[in-house]
């Protein structure tokens, strides 16, 4: 079997993207309720629903990176541009919205979180000038050292830097190593038959990641964030090959979607019981390692019944997509400030946890949705700083290319 590098249309995977991230609103308002370090926090805060949200924890990120990659190999097959070109353009619609998101969109998170966890007494008027500055004097004391919040930050944003930084690496491989990535597709592509070969194919990687990079934590700063790239750019690696192996690979991981999924929660299950069973001593190191690849065997065969259910179940097009993958950058960008903003505004209101998140919920939709139609009434420049590229109304009515809004 052959690599192909001019397979048609995949709808399945701007379905995927435009679930991935609606999960982000129901995953970052969970964060608001758990016990997990977050800007701000439900004072019913507590591990209640943890195992939920581990349910998507370990893959919901890997999946936005794994489709970016295969969204970009579709647009470097379809481009009639430069490369030099194409990564100015992608560059624009990337680092635009994070500056405008860094300088506007993100700063009430930080305000509400040292009004929430630094009892901050200023106004956000007060709180701006500081925030763009950089200011280093919001700092507190945490298991024995001071820690301080980086002004101004990208928060939530954090996602653009690295997938402009992963385009830029997979453009230069483009060019000085056209024929390794032929050969990787190709070497996929032969063995796309094989179930263990699939099973095994993002689970090794990531394993590896895990046992050599577990002691980089999570940082979310682009030059001190092993551990990330390890995990993000081999999926965003992972995801342009696969997208240049042609649809039978697809369609394989469709016949291996129920076993991937069942691995997939027994996975879930055994983390959780390792989780509950040692939360107060230390585990076998024989153990803590074996954990460490369940975790990154849950990471890839989630990716694998995602991708599975999606290209059986929503290779289609309709108008609904067409909207919604319109739309979604924009959802992105304002969701989380939205979610903070709105969690601060019905606290006083003292509701059960429950009734409060499913409003926060449809809320935040709600105003994204509205934030998406005001922006396509706005100046190109600004409406591009929200996700909206404005585009001729002839163009528009044509379907909109696989990943190339984000």
């Amino acid at each position: 079997m052959e690599p192909n590098t001019n397979t048609p249309r995949l709808f399945f995977l701007d379905w995927l993207r435009i679930l991935a991230f609606g999960l982000l609103v129901f995953y970052h308002v969970g964060m608001y309720y758990v016990s997990w370090d977050w800007h701000v926090k439900s004072p019913a805060a507590s591990d209640a629903i943890e195992p939920l949200m581990m349910l998507s924890s370990p893959w919901r990120m890997g999946l936005l990176f794994l489709i970016s990659g295969a969204a970009l190999a579709h647009a470097l097959t379809a481009k009639a541009q430069p490369d030099g070109t194409f990564f100015r353009r992608r560059s624009v619609r990337l680092l635009w919205p994070l500056l405008f998101g860094m300088l506007v969109i993100v700063p009430p998170q930080s305000y509400f979180e040292v009004v929430d966890k630094l009892n901050y007494s200023g106004s956000y008027l007060d709180f701006w000038p500081a925030y763009l500055r950089g200011y280093e004097g919001f700092c507190r004391i945490e298991e024995g050292h001071r820690r301080c919040l980086t002004l101004p930050t990208w928060n939530h944003l954090w996602f653009l830097p690295y997938l402009w930084v992963y385009t830029g690496l997979a453009l230069l491989l483009m060019r000085w190593a056209p024929r390794s990535l032929a050969w990787g597709s190709q070497a996929i592509a032969k063995r796309s038959g094989s179930a263990l070969f699939l099973i095994l194919l993002g689970l090794v990687p990531l394993a590896l990641a895990r046992f050599m990079l577990i002691g980089f934590k999570v940082t979310h700063n682009l030059h001190w964030d092993w551990y990330t790239h390890a995990q993000y750019l081999c999926l965003f690696l992972l995801g342009f090959l696969l997208a240049r192996a042609g649809d039978g690979l697809w369609q394989a991981m469709a016949r291996l979607r129920w076993l991937a999924l069942l691995c997939a929660l027994g996975t879930w299950g055994l983390l959780m019981l390792y989780f509950k069973t040692y939360a107060d001593q230390p585990p076998p190191d024989a153990l803590r390692y074996t954990m460490r690849m369940l975790w990154a065997a849950m990471q890839w065969w989630a990716l694998l019944a995602a991708c599975g259910f999606a290209r059986l179940w929503l290779n289609f097009d309709s108008p609904l997509r067409q909207r919604l993958s319109a739309a979604v950058f924009c959802v992105y960008i304002l969701h989380q400030s939205v979610i903070v903003v709105l969690s601060q505004a019905l606290k006083p209101w003292g509701l059960p946890a429950l009734p409060e998140a499913l409003l926060l919920i449809l809320l935040t939709f709600i105003l994204c949705g509205l934030g998406y139609a005001l922006a396509r009434r706005l100046p190109a420049p600004l409406a591009l700083a929200l996700g909206v590229e404005k585009m001729p109304s002839s163009s528009a009515r044509q379907a909109v290319p696989v990943g190339v809004k984000i």
